[in-house]
């Protein structure tokens, strides 16, 4: 019996004891596999970093192959700041080397992309510098001549400096030439601190000044000399990019409306959304203009007269337009559609005006890039104007479509084609009318009450526009009873017409703004004494 106690009392003992195992080696492979959790993360960063730093370099690349005057740009600074740096190297007199930074300053300050914008940085130093420089000598005379009171003349004069300075800055007329105060205030500040330390003020006064000189010379130099990059051009080519994206947008939201493109389409297609890069170019517009009339006569505009204010005003002109055209994909976008039959029945007529407003923008885009003047024989606005005519006489002959008929009283024995063979011929029609008093004309329209969609039918329609909401809701609460959907229906149908009837007005509209167009381009081209158009006889 002892034997048997002793036996199952070695096999518990055993069984603990390998249990004791397990869970040890159970720990260790647990301790492994955080040790490995832990060296995840740190491993997933550094290659997210690296990721970054490939994209950032393929991205570094293709800006350079888009746009190659960034890379001249950036070896022109370069080589600038290279050839000032020599500089250093000076000998005698020992001060130039000692100064030097001054000069490699003046360029890394002055150096920017465009003509004009060096011209702007370099008028504003060099004018902050020369008046700092002239102070600071009249101030460090008056220090020497007040003995033992030089200590205060210099704080006082430090305080008079930085106070006009500051306060004149924030003129409002003088927010162009903030960079110019404060290119004075620290200039004069360190002339006079300069001076001071080594009781030589007239010699750090013109040294300081003379290597400002040097750097700016060298800076304007290699700037305009070594590949220039003009502001002037580059409002130029902003401007005709801007007529011809207009006259894209415009095609392509009447295409899209005639087409009954969905929601999505319209939002995020480039065709439609044209007319944004026109809105929001004003600012860009405004700082190029700033730079091109610091710019002295180049490239093409060697014998024009600075046309650069006259290409802004142009320009605002065209951004009246896009307005426009930003209405005209509003109405894609609305949440109340006309019935694609409808629409149908206007189609010609507003893909004329759309072409022909679409070509007299282009044509302008291209005159202005040729910098030629216009046909003085030919009116530019005539085939558009005609068109436009042409669209209003349609609205007018078929403004029975773009109302609700039955709000009107009703005529015993109207007759009206139905709208798919109304939309096929463009002859006019003898409608006859009933009316019962002056103020009661009557259009017999049921003929057409087969061609609306019935309830069912219009959510249908609806369902292309996905993000828009359904209106009206089956259920509306009016006086808290359920409204009935026939009047319902009917109220839809009628916003929905005159959903049709604004996107005629507002074409009609933008062929109006465009003689405000065609005037600011006839006058931009004579002030600036564009060549005359060649015209091709066939």
């Amino acid at each position: 019996m002892v034997t048997i106690k002793n036996f199952f009392k070695k096999a518990s003992h055993q069984d603990q004891h390998n249990q004791e195992k397990e869970k040890l080696l159970q720990h260790d492979d647990d301790e492994i596999k955080n040790g490995c959790c832990c060296f995840t993360p740190l491993y997933e960063r550094f290659k997210s970093f690296f990721n970054n730093i490939q994209d950032f370099a393929k991205k570094a690349i293709e800006m350079g192959k888009n746009d190659p005057r960034k890379i001249i740009f950036s070896l022109k600074m370069g080589f600038a700041l290279s050839f000032v740096s020599l500089l250093i190297f000076w000998k005698k007199p020992t001060d130039v080397a000692q100064f030097a930074i001054w000069a490699i300053l003046t360029v890394l300050v002055m150096f920017e992309f465009t003509i004009g914008a060096t011209f702007i940085k370099g008028f504003n130093r060099g004018l902050g510098t020369f008046c700092a420089g002239m102070l600071a000598f009249i101030f460090a005379q008056l220090a020497l001549w007040a003995g033992e009171r030089e200590k205060a003349v210099i704080v006082v004069s430090i305080f008079i400096v930085a106070f006009i300075g500051t306060y004149l800055k924030l003129y409002p007329t003088m927010a162009p030439y903030e960079y110019g105060y404060r290119v004075f205030i620290l200039t004069y500040c360190i002339l006079i601190v300069a001076g001071n330390r080594t009781r030589e003020y007239n010699v750090a006064i013109f040294t300081r000044l003379a290597l400002i000189a040097v750097g700016a010379g060298i800076c304007l130099m290699i700037n305009i000399s070594v590949c220039p990059i003009w502001a002037g051009e580059d409002l130029h080519r902003l401007v005709v990019k801007n007529f011809m994206d207009l006259a894209t947008s415009l095609e392509g939201c009447i295409n899209g409306y005639l087409s009954c493109v969905d929601y999505d389409e319209a939002t995020n297609d480039s065709d439609y959304n044209g007319y944004k890069s026109v809105i929001e170019s004003t600012s860009r517009e405004q700082t190029l203009l700033g730079f091109a009339i610091w710019e002295p006569p180049h490239g093409r505009f060697k014998m024009h007269k600075n046309p650069w204010r006259d290409i802004v005003k142009l320009s605002s002109g065209l951004r009246h337009c896009a307005f426009m055209v930003m209405a005209l994909h509003g109405c894609i976008q609305s949440e109340i559609q006309a019935p694609p039959e409808k629409r149908k029945v206007f189609r010609n007529e507003l893909k004329k005006v759309g072409t022909n407003a679409a070509k007299v923008l282009r044509e302008l885009g291209t005159k202005l890039e040729k910098l030629e003047m216009l046909n003085g024989h030919e009116n530019i606005l005539k085939e558009v104007h005609e068109t436009a005519q042409n669209l209003q006489k349609k609205v007018d002959h078929k403004s029975y479509l773009l109302v609700n008929s039955k709000s009107w009283e009703i005529g015993k024995s109207s007759i009206i084609k139905n709208l798919d063979d109304s939309s096929s011929e463009n002859s006019s029609e003898n409608i006859p009318l009933s009316s019962r008093s002056l103020s009661e004309t009557a259009i017999d329209i049921r003929s057409l009450q087969g061609n609306w969609p019935q309830s069912d039918q219009l959510v249908a329609k609806l369902t292309p526009f996905k993000k828009q909401n359904q209106w009206p809701s089956r259920l509306s609460l009016v006086d808290g009873e359920i409204a009935d959907h026939t009047v319902e229906m009917e109220t839809y149908l009628s916003a929905s017409a005159l959903s049709l009837a604004t996107f005629a007005s507002l074409l009609i509209e933008f062929v109006a703004r465009l003689q405000n167009v065609v005037d600011n381009f006839e006058e931009l081209s004579q002030r600036a004494e564009f060549k005359e158009s060649i015209s091709v006889k066939s």
